[in-house]
């Protein structure tokens, strides 16, 4: 089964110098997630022309989609779009339904700096989604969105079901075993079952279990066999939750 692949690029100085906290990778991950799609990078630079078209170019041929976060207001170091025009060899146009929603927008006080937010990539697309007045923009597999977490938030919860593929399968188990004791029993899974993504999670914080297992997969009956053969290799006295399958 094909799964498709997702990178996130964070552009910022604001995010890498601390002066904010990012939040909108956090955000993607679970949306991803529960979307199918397999998240496999983050990747977080400043705002640096050459550093966002060189990751912009590798990111968008290493996956199936790229998302970007920060950069494309109307200041100084808004500097994504172009970057990303660079990236794909691309001329940078004004947009005419991008010209004519801003001028809908902004009326007579439009002006070369509100104008410079129609500026995109040559061959951008438009992706609108419901109540969105500002379009998402998207240049080859790159979608383009905002650094402020409302703003981002809201746009890619509009479009978000563009992406849904088949779910994750999921089934967690908690035991009270110690982590080095139970290491070999999931290797041994592990080799039977590759197409099931197991991990294992020690846990220092509290009594109540001492690791957590699970074990993931796009196919819910490779799942549901690995799941069955581990718990009868586990000391199930020692289990003390089990959870049903799920996209986490």
């Amino acid at each position: 089964m094909t799964v498709p692949t997702a990178a996130i690029l964070v552009i910022g100085n604001e995010v890498l110098s601390g002066k904010v906290e990012e939040q909108n990778a956090r955000f993607l991950i679970g949306e991803l997630r529960e979307l199918g799609v397999a998240l496999q990078c983050i990747l977080t630079i400043p705002d640096e022309p050459e550093q966002i078209a060189s990751a912009t170019r590798d990111l968008s041929a290493r996956f199936d989609y790229v998302f970007t976060s920060g950069g494309v207001g109307p200041t100084h170091d808004d500097v994504t779009i172009s970057s990303i025009a660079n990236a794909f060899d691309k001329p940078i146009i004004r947009h005419p339904a991008l010209e004519s929603l801003l001028r809908g927008y902004f009326g007579e006080d439009i002006d070369a700096t509100r104008l410079r937010m129609a500026d995109v990539p040559d061959g951008t697309e438009l992706i609108f989604g419901k109540d969105l007045k500002y379009p998402v923009l998207m240049c080859h597999n790159v979608y383009i969105f905002p650094g402020v977490p409302d703003l981002f938030h809201k746009k890619f919860t509009a479009i978000r079901e563009r992406f849904r593929v088949a779910p994750f399968y999921l089934r967690v188990i908690h035991t009270l075993e110690d982590e080095f004791d139970i290491a070999e029993r999931l290797h041994a899974i592990a080799a039977r079952h590759p197409s099931v993504a197991i991990g294992s999670y020690p846990n220092f914080s509290s009594p109540d279990y001492r690791v957590r297992v699970t074990l993931e997969s796009k196919l819910e009956a490779a799942v549901d066999a690995a799941h069955e053969e581990l718990l009868a290799i586990l000391d199930t006295a020692q289990i003390i939750e089990l959870r049903s399958p799920q996209a986490p």
